[in-house]
């Protein structure tokens, strides 16, 4: 089972991702996508793993900044019984788009490590919990980096939240399952007025 755990900066939504993987299983996987390019960068590593060693939880760690899809793929194959969990989706596509950068065609290339992605994530039958973060409620970046960021990251969110079978908010601490609530518009053809619209919840 797939489940997308989304929610802006420092709103508790590793944590809360952490504590969904211990309760899942009695060992897990974690995935770190973060590149270290600084001194700041690298002490908050080593804070996140103190934290997972203080937990006594049993994590394996596993740091891969780029080829996600690959060791996903790799963690199947090899029968891997342990919860994964990759924090998170947006370091990791960060370190492409800076891969790519002043490339023409960067974001499409991008776009494809996505998509590829989204495929390895849909055919995943182990148990996976993907962390990610919303870039789309603040200003607009200023710049063209920035924006494309924005806008690969909505859509690759938008990607994974249709493949996985749960997709959490994790807003001031608070996690909130969404997709369980999501508004289904249903199709309908009317009598005399054609195509009718209706709308429907599902729980």
């Amino acid at each position: 089972m797939a489940v997308l755990v989304t929610g802006g900066a420092r709103s508790g939504k590793s944590s809360f991702a952490e504590k969904l993987a211990m309760h899942g299983s009695e060992r897990g996987i974690y995935i770190a996508t973060s590149h270290i390019y600084d001194e700041e960068m690298k002490e908050r590593v080593e804070l996140h793993q103190q934290m997972r060693l203080a937990s006594g939880y049993p994590w394996d760690t596993r740091e891969e900044p780029f080829q996600l899809r690959e060791l996903l793929l790799h963690l199947q194959e090899s029968g891997e019984d342990a919860v994964v969990l990759v924090d998170c989706l947006t370091l990791w596509l960060s370190n492409w788009l800076l891969q790519h950068e002043g490339e023409v065609d960067a974001s499409a290339r991008v776009m494809k490590r996505i998509d590829e992605l989204v495929e390895a994530v849909s055919s995943y039958r182990g148990h996976l919990i993907l962390v990610t973060n919303e870039v789309g409620d603040g200003i607009v970046p200023e710049y063209p980096l920035g924006r494309s960021f924005r806008d690969l990251a909505g859509r690759m969110n938008q990607r994974l939240a249709g493949v996985c079978e749960q997709v959490f908010l994790v807003t001031v601490g608070i996690p909130m399952e969404l997709k369980s609530r999501a508004y289904r518009l249903e199709e309908s053809t009317g009598i005399n007025t054609g195509i009718n619209k209706s709308l429907s919840i599902e729980r």
